[in-house]
């Protein structure tokens, strides 16, 4: 992220938020091999992070607050070793959170007993609507664990762990008229505050588009370009398909997928990273650029959502594309591949109807049969897609009073920093 600037705790600001590159011991982004591995870059995280807020401390600038994602439990060891108190911010759904939290409180059982012989089988977790096995996150269900899912997993068994014995604040990424039930069954297990969408209003996204700053994006793209195409096409007619920053593409997929979109005959934006792809993918790319159809390797995502030309979003269903599609009002075809995704569809397509899910084949992959099936649904003129739409828009108003100023989000931020400040103030 930070190729220049190499050293601890050589800071980098882009004017508001400060930050300081750090290393795990694995600094050349793979990931861990096995449990030795992985204590290894556990031990080599406290100690960046410690000696981080240690260089604050020297500077006579005191952490006063510490929080981390889902996927960074060694942060409370630090938080413990230096006294400060500590936050956990839970970057995925509140539903979620909720099948976590029961799932490592005594539900593994009843869940886990039905993952291959009845994946439809319903589970009624305490305060949460019911939910089939097939909806939880697939750590917990799929038949053959991979090292990465155990790992995964396991990290999530410490973090809950390590919530249970500090009883940390827990800020979440949705709003309260998203996820009303969630977060009322969480709030008799934690200290839950509900910090989100985060994601930009339309407003403020208008209004960073046509100031100069740069903005910071995970690969390199032509913006201008993709934003003159969209600009050419008729109003709510594209579709836009995007399966996020990690799943890649095979061949099969991408060939399914080309034919799909060219057999429903609607202009559709495609994104399609560079990296990871199989080499045979390439050829498949080749034919799908036309007068109908843009490839790219990476977008403003927010900008292309934002767009009225956009129809409808065929997404993989992680959380930021998730929030951002429920922000500007975009229908969703749900294609849901692993970890977190498939509740989000559930979420998406049964809880507020705002799109439908589409199911994969025995290998896993999304037929053109069923791309194109879904889409006639999601974007012809039948009463069922008129009712997703106007669910779409009424949650893109909820969004836009939850980040509306002194709205639900300023509210919560501020409730959530008094407590750390008096937090703080009970330990001196």
């Amino acid at each position: 992220m930070f190729p220049s600037h190499e050293n601890l705790c050589e800071e980098v600001s882009d004017g508001l938020i400060s930050y300081i590159p750090f290393s795990d011991g694995k600094d050349d982004g793979s990931w861990p091999k096995d449990s030795e591995d992985r204590e290894q870059q556990r031990k080599a995280n406290f100690q960046s992070l410690s000696s981080i807020v240690s260089y604050f401390e020297a500077s006579d600038r005191p952490v006063t607050c510490i929080v981390c994602t889902l996927s960074m439990p060694v942060v409370g060891e630090v938080a413990r070793e230096h006294k400060l108190p500590f936050a956990v911010y839970w970057i995925q759904p509140a539903t979620l959170l909720a099948t976590y939290y029961h799932y490592f409180h005594g539900y593994d059982k009843l869940i886990t007993q039905h993952d291959i012989n009845d994946p439809t089988y319903e589970v009624t977790l305490p305060g949460l609507h019911p939910l089939r096995i097939c909806d939880m996150p697939t750590f917990f269900t799929e038949k053959t664990h991979n090292d990465l899912s155990k790992m995964i997993l396991q990290a999530l068994r410490e973090l809950f762990e390590q919530m249970d014995q500090e009883k940390p604040v827990v800020i979440v990424n949705t709003f309260d008229a998203l996820e009303d039930v969630a977060l009322k069954a969480l709030q008799s297990y934690m200290d839950v505050f509900s910090v989100g969408p985060a994601v930009p209003p339309l407003g403020a996204l208008q209004h960073k588009n046509a100031s100069s700053e740069a903005q910071i994006h995970l690969f390199k793209h032509d913006e201008k370009s993709c934003m003159e195409w969209l600009d050419a096409q008729a109003e709510k007619s594209v579709v836009y398909l995007s399966f996020g920053s990690l799943l890649s593409y095979t061949k099969r997929q991408a060939e399914e997928i080309l034919h799909g979109l060219q057999s429903y005959g609607q202009p559709y934006l495609w994104v399609v990273r560079k990296d990871g792809r199989e080499e045979e993918v390439n050829f498949y790319l080749r034919d799908a650029e036309g007068i109908k159809g843009k490839v790219v390797e990476w977008c403003d995502q927010q900008r292309v959502l934002s767009h009225p030309s956009v129809g409808c979003f065929v997404t993989h269903c992680g959380w930021n594309s998730t929030l951002e599609a429920i922000v500007y009002g975009v229908p969703m075809l749900a294609v849901p591949s692993w970890s977190d995704q498939p509740m989000n569809a559930y979420l998406i397509e049964k809880e507020w109807r705002v799109g439908i899910r589409a199911e994969r084949d025995a290998e896993g992959v999304l037929t053109r049969e069923e791309l194109v099936s879904c889409l006639e649904l999601l974007m012809d003129g039948s009463e069922k897609a008129a009712q997703i739409r106007a669910n779409a828009h009424n949650l893109k108003e909820r969004a836009q009073e939850a980040v509306a100023k002194h709205g639900p989000l300023e509210i919560s931020l501020h409730n959530f920093i008094e407590g750390m400040e008096n937090l703080n103030q009970s330990r001196k």
